[in-house]
């Protein structure tokens, strides 16, 4: 169906070897676009690309170094940039470290944007007015409400990332680029492992979701499609929550 199409488009995931990442970049590749996958691990994400039909493209994205390497190993106009790297930090409210707020903010919020600045001259000569070039922001569900966990400044960065997909969003909708962020639940991930590998942990996670299940693959992939293709050109600015009606 042309209203759900994105074959033939570029697209760029960060984060893409594993994960929510790894999700979005197999449903567009399995879809008919050219996926570009970065990650800081070569060889996992080698793995992953020769699995996929993607490529490989090793970066530490919260360094300038990083992102300049992305930028400059991506072929042509960009249509999709998938912002989805990044990190997570659990402790105490006494014995959380300032460092881990400075981690955190590099890679979650700064990397999202530096990339995405550094990304603009590809994604304007990919934009057209009926066919927009797309920017997405992986959120999180508690970047929109408080968690059980001490997760406090990956809560604070989602936070953040929602509000800068905003601002993007608000300045580049004149240049036919839209910015939207998703807004994940419970999904397998690294992030995740620690309660979705226990089945008793994994059931009781499950069990504070509306729609008693952890987020599937196709859940995640189909809405990353959904706003890069005709039938999601004229949303823009929008924080989507993909989490099994947890947030409402």
């Amino acid at each position: 169906m042309t209203l759900f199409s994105v074959e033939g488009k570029t697209v760029v995931v960060t984060g893409g070897s594993r994960g929510i990442g790894r999700m979005i970049a197999a449903g567009f590749a399995a879809a008919g676009a050219t996926v570009y996958i970065s990650a800081r691990r070569a060889a996992e994400l080698g793995k992953t690309a020769a699995e996929l039909g993607c490529r490989a493209v090793p970066a530490d994205l919260s360094t300038p170094e990083g992102v300049s390497a992305l930028v400059e190993a991506v072929d042509g106009p960009v249509h999709v940039l998938v912002n989805n790297a990044g990190a997570t930090w659990g402790a105490p409210l006494e014995e959380f470290p300032e460092h881990a707020f400075d981690k955190l903010w590099d890679i979650n919020v700064k990397g999202v944007f530096f990339l995405t600045q550094k990304f603009l001259p590809r994604l304007r000569e990919a934009a057209t007015p009926d066919d927009p070039a797309r920017v997405i922001t992986i959120g999180s569900v508690d970047g929109i409400r408080v968690p059980d966990l001490p997760t406090y400044a990956y809560s604070s960065t989602k936070a953040a990332v929602h509000i800068l997909t905003r601002h993007l969003a608000r300045h580049l909708a004149e240049e036919n680029i839209t910015v939207n962020a998703i807004a994940p639940g419970p999904f397998e991930s690294k992030m995740m492992a620690f309660a979705l590998d226990d089945p008793e942990t994994r059931r009781a996670v499950a069990s504070h979701v509306p729609l008693g299940r952890i987020g599937r693959p196709d859940d995640m992939a189909g809405t990353a499609i959904y706003l890069s293709s005709r039938a999601g050109a004229y949303l823009t600015g929008a924080v989507i929550p993909v989490d099994g009606g947890i947030t409402a």
